[in-house]
């Protein structure tokens, strides 16, 4: 298969590239610069891989039209390009609003609608969202980026029903927490949030949450190979959850009324801002 993969500069992005060319398929990996590839094509170097590197910023229609010129070369999509804006929703003003939106929800409308047509007439394809937990269990002074994920959970159960009667099929990956990826590194905070009372209650709830973790910290590269199988195995459902942190969350929150949830959260991991 020839899959396009976006954001594979780094994190699951990266894991994503090399698990699917050690399986045999032919990667076309992409992110906004080609000179943060380095790591990617040296790794594909030393194996030997089958790696395409293309440059592709989510973005810009005209890069996602320019890295997308021939939507029948694609066998399958991989949507996992994004960031997450942190803060509290009263400090967020509309730019940064609207940079989270444009990344995380429009990037993957504009995959989308530039190989539908085409993989429609043929009668096949598949797209997977890389969603997270929080598209479905929000918390804390991550809303902006929840609301994102939110979006794009929504706008993948639709076009589920809509390409699935053409052969098409589409699939979402909800991972945990997992910290030993550069997607912390990336996070963007609004203006004043350094030193404000939300920075402290925010880095109170970070510290509940690590203390919760147990032994070793979750492996990135299962997040890879469930993105793997949810393109590959025809029968691979259409949510994949991935990390024992996002099993929990979502298997409490959808046994119990709102207010439960967040009683239990907050006694489970003894944070009570």
């Amino acid at each position: 298969m020839r899959i396009l993969i976006t954001g594979s500069n780094s994190g699951f992005g990266r894991l994503t590239s090399l698990t699917l060319a050690r399986q045999g398929h032919h990667v076309i990996a992409t992110m906004r610069s080609l000179d943060k590839g380095a790591a990617l094509r040296e790794a594909a170097t030393a194996e030997g891989l089958e790696i395409e590197l293309r440059e592709l910023d989510v973005c810009d229609p005209d890069s996602v039209a320019s890295a997308v010129s021939d939507p029948a070369e694609i066998d399958a999509l991989v949507n996992n390009a994004g960031f997450e804006v942190q803060g509290a929703i009263e400090m967020i003003d509309d730019d940064l609003m609207h940079r989270q939106l444009d990344t995380n929800v429009l990037g993957p409308l504009r995959l989308i609608r530039a190989v539908m047509p085409t993989w429609r007439a043929r009668g096949h394809g598949v797209v997977v969202n890389v969603s997270s937990v929080v598209g479905r269990a929000t918390s804390p002074f991550g809303g902006a980026y929840a609301a994102s994920k939110h979006a794009l959970e929504a706008m993948s159960e639709a076009l589920y029903w809509e390409a699935s009667p053409a052969g098409i099929r589409v699939r979402v990956i909800e991972p945990g927490r997992f910290a030993a990826t550069d997607f912390w590194s990336n996070i963007v905070r609004p203006e004043g949030w350094e030193g404000s009372e939300f920075e402290a209650k925010a880095l109170s709830l970070r510290a509940a949450l690590t203390a919760l973790d147990s032994g070793q910290p979750s492996d990135p590269q299962a997040v890879a190979d469930a993105i793997a199988f949810a393109i590959t195995d025809p029968d691979a459902p259409f949510r994949t959850v991935v990390g024992a942190d996002a099993n929990l969350i979502l298997s409490a929150k959808s046994s119990m009324s709102f207010e439960d949830f967040e009683r239990a959260m907050r006694s489970t991991i003894n944070w009570h801002e």
